[in-house]
């Protein structure tokens, strides 16, 4: 082979993204620095009393050292994906927990009564502070660096027909996950693939057209979907795909074909797939419990005076009780009684919601319209919230009867159930995505189950709160509200 058939040098070798990981521990070490240094600059500054530094000094290390012993004893930082909701792995506890083994010990070394309060308590919350707050610009960094070309993976699907390659694209774009860059597909069978595009995704080739584009350094992973593929002829992809340097990984026919709630742990040491696993669990339970009952309570002192103006126009305008309660589906598919204001006249509601409310529908008053367009008329659901019904968020509640298409929810969206897994909230990530207000067919009720189940999966505080966020700066512009 002369010089001018060999392959270019690869020039295109970039950090995949593995080193999210360590970029995840680097972060976090950075937190505690900067909050120690802050801490110190403020105490000094605003107080300016005497502290002992090195007692303050050995007690941030300690309750460092304490935090990512904790962290990387259970794997944590592997999940490190830039995707603003990585304190779903237990950051808060973790924290919680590296405070109080820090305190155990200065109280055993006798070193309590030196201890400053202030300082302490200038640096825990400037501490959770700045974990928080890295890890909502983590994404953007990675966003970042991978349209600058510094870390990212160039990702190929090789598939067995469009309908597996865009199953699996789909799952893909609801992970949303900054540092995958698809690049297109793939199928050797070229006879059963049409070289058009799917979405905005083109058609590569062959097992050739991968091994040149990975021989070029344009290709870092390949995932084959092949759901129905014989065993031998699996074997005999790998071995000729394994000549580029690139990574090889399957995704099997339980992820593609029954949804992405199925994970892969562990029994010991024996890799089991988890078919149906609780969510939010043990002290995540807990932990959004609280969360919930506390948001709850301060949105209804808070929010107060809108409620009450709200009760009274309700009132003034027409005849009727001020609520509205409708029978709709909770946790374990159980009945629960919803709470709302009540936005429709009083002889044409349709307490069963099988009739779905549509754009400028006679039956919404006045009154009714400001408060649907709004969503003030869902407020009465934080009473919902404090009786342990449901949740600030969840995937919403449906009514009994409700319908998507001309079929009932439950019977026109497969694996409809999952939803209810964990409480319904009062807002959720599928109202975030734009899938808020009516759902006239099936496609849209289908996507709006996919992000309920994505939800309750990758459920976080911080997914909570930015969903929170998102929900009020939606209520302005959302044109689906009426």
């Amino acid at each position: 082979m002369n010089s001018a058939q060999r392959p270019k040098r690869n020039r295109y070798v970039r950090f995949t993204s593995n080193v999210l990981r360590s970029g995840g521990i680097v972060n976090d070490a950075l937190c505690y620095l900067i909050a120690y240094v802050v801490t110190v600059l403020i105490y000094q500054g605003w107080f300016g009393y005497y502290f002992d530094s090195r007692l303050h000094t050995t007690a941030v290390i300690i309750m460092a050292i304490n935090f990512f012993l904790i962290r990387i004893s259970r794997d944590a930082y592997s999940a490190f994906r830039g995707q603003g909701d990585d304190l779903g792995s237990g950051t808060f506890l973790d924290f919680l927990v590296a405070v109080t083994l820090t305190g155990f010990t200065i109280i055993q070394f006798g070193e309590l009564s030196d201890l400053s309060p202030r300082f302490a308590l200038i640096f825990l919350g400037l501490c959770i502070a700045l974990l928080i707050a890295s890890r909502l610009l983590f994404r953007r960094f990675v966003w970042l660096g991978m349209r600058h070309g510094v870390i990212g993976q160039r990702v190929g699907i090789y598939g067995a027909d469009r309908e597996v390659t865009s199953r699996l694209l789909e799952l893909l774009d609801i992970e949303r996950l900054p540092h995958i860059n698809i690049i297109g597909f793939a199928d050797d069978r070229r006879t059963r693939v049409e070289t058009g595009m799917i979405g905005r995704f083109p058609y590569l080739g062959g097992f050739e057209e991968l091994l040149e584009l990975a021989r070029r350094g344009m290709l870092d992973q390949l995932i084959v979907a092949l759901p129905l593929v014989q065993q031998e002829r699996l074997n005999k992809i790998i071995e000729e795909l394994s000549a580029g340097a690139i990574d090889i990984c399957i995704m099997p026919r339980e992820f593609l074909v029954l949804r992405d709630r199925y994970r892969v742990n562990y029994i010991g040491s024996l890799p089991v797939l988890s078919v149906w696993q609780q969510p939010v669990r043990d002290f995540d339970g807990i932990l959004k419990e609280i969360q919930d009952r506390l948001l709850a309570l301060i949105g209804i002192l808070v929010l107060s005076p809108i409620l009450l103006i709200t009760a009274i126009a309700i009132k003034l305008e027409s005849k009727g009780p001020i609520l509205f309660k409708q029978k709709r589906f909770g946790f374990n598919n159980l009945e629960i009684e919803v709470l709302k204001f009540r936005s429709m006249y009083t002889d044409r509601q349709d307490e069963s919601g099988g009739e779905r409310t549509r754009k400028g529908d006679p039956r919404v008053t006045r009154v009714g319209r400001i408060i649907r367009r709004t969503s003030i008329d869902e407020l009465p659901q934080l009473f919902n919230v404090l009786r342990g019904e449901m949740s600030i968020v969840g995937p919403r509640p449906h009514a009994l009867a409700m319908r998507v298409g001309d079929a009932y929810y439950h019977d026109a969206v497969r694996g409809y159930a999952a939803r209810h897994r964990v409480k319904p909230g009062i807002t959720g990530l599928a109202q975030v995505r734009g899938l808020r207000g009516e759902i006239d067919t099936i496609e849209r009720g289908k996507q709006r189950v996919e992000y309920d189940i994505y939800y309750i999966e990758n459920w976080s505080p911080l997914l909570d709160l930015r969903i929170i966020l998102e929900t009020v700066f939606k209520l302005v512009w959302d044109r689906h509200a009426y």
